[in-house]
């Protein structure tokens, strides 16, 4: 079971559709035993093979599971981390990751002492937040365009409602590695977000630290968006 569960993950973490004797090597078995379990994995739809390039990806059925899985393990497990930051930036820390064609907050931890509204569960617009923007960024082309709306909702005059505007925005985000939100979905609040990326350089979750404009003011966005970064990086850290 080891040894296939190996030859799964290693399917996946693949930048390419990968062939038994990649896999094989990639897991340190041989390619015999390799190829028997690659069988059994796809008669249970967990892998698919071209039948033309005898390459592998991950099925049907493994993202059926990864669908139905919630982030109630990953919240427990970082949780002592979003308490660290929460109190070293003083304003709130959340933890948001992709559902379905949204992101939704599965985790926030507020500062000591700091009264301040509850998103857990609430989903919320890509275009209009920094941890929307930031999964955006990091989204292939196809899939970004697949999950955004023809039109832009604005929630204020912030918002960025034009879609050249909007892609340039991700293009900053790649550069930086973090994105912000100043009053573009609620007039008084702001924030900056990072993503913990997979192997392939996909949005895993998105760490997000906001607050009130008075507090979270423009010039502090910077200091926050590298706190941001240093985040995710431990979050990817203690997923490796």
């Amino acid at each position: 079971m080891e040894r296939a569960l190996a030859l799964l993950k290693a399917t996946a973490a693949a930048p390419h559709p990968a062939s038994v004797w990649e896999l094989a090597r990639a897991c340190g078995v041989n390619r015999s035993t390799a190829w028997r379990l690659l069988s059994t994995l796809e008669a249970q739809g967990l892998v698919e093979r071209d039948p033309v390039t005898q390459r592998y990806t991950v099925g049907y059925e493994a993202i059926q599971i990864a669908g139905a899985a919630d982030y109630d393990g990953l919240a427990r497990r970082v949780r002592p981390l979003l308490q660290r930051f929460a109190e070293t930036a003083g304003e709130s820390v959340t933890l948001a990751a992709a559902r379905r064609f949204s992101l939704v907050y599965v985790d926030q931890v507020d500062p000591p002492g700091v009264a301040c509204p509850d998103w857990r569960g609430r989903s919320l617009p890509l275009h209009a937040t920094s941890s929307g923007k930031v999964f955006l960024a990091w989204l292939p082309d196809e899939e970004r365009d697949a999950v955004l709306a023809p039109h832009l909702e604005a929630f204020t005059a912030r918002t960025i409602t034009d879609r050249g505007r909007l892609d340039r925005t991700l293009a900053e985000i790649r550069r930086t590695g973090y994105g912000t939100c100043v009053g573009e979905l609620e007039e008084f609040q702001n924030g900056v977000s990072a993503a913990v990326l997979d192997r392939l350089m996909r949005p895993m979750v998105i760490l997000n630290i906001w607050g009130p404009s008075p507090r979270v003011t423009q010039k502090r966005l910077p200091v926050l968006g590298r706190m941001a970064l240093q985040a995710a990086h431990e979050v990817s850290l203690l997923l490796a």
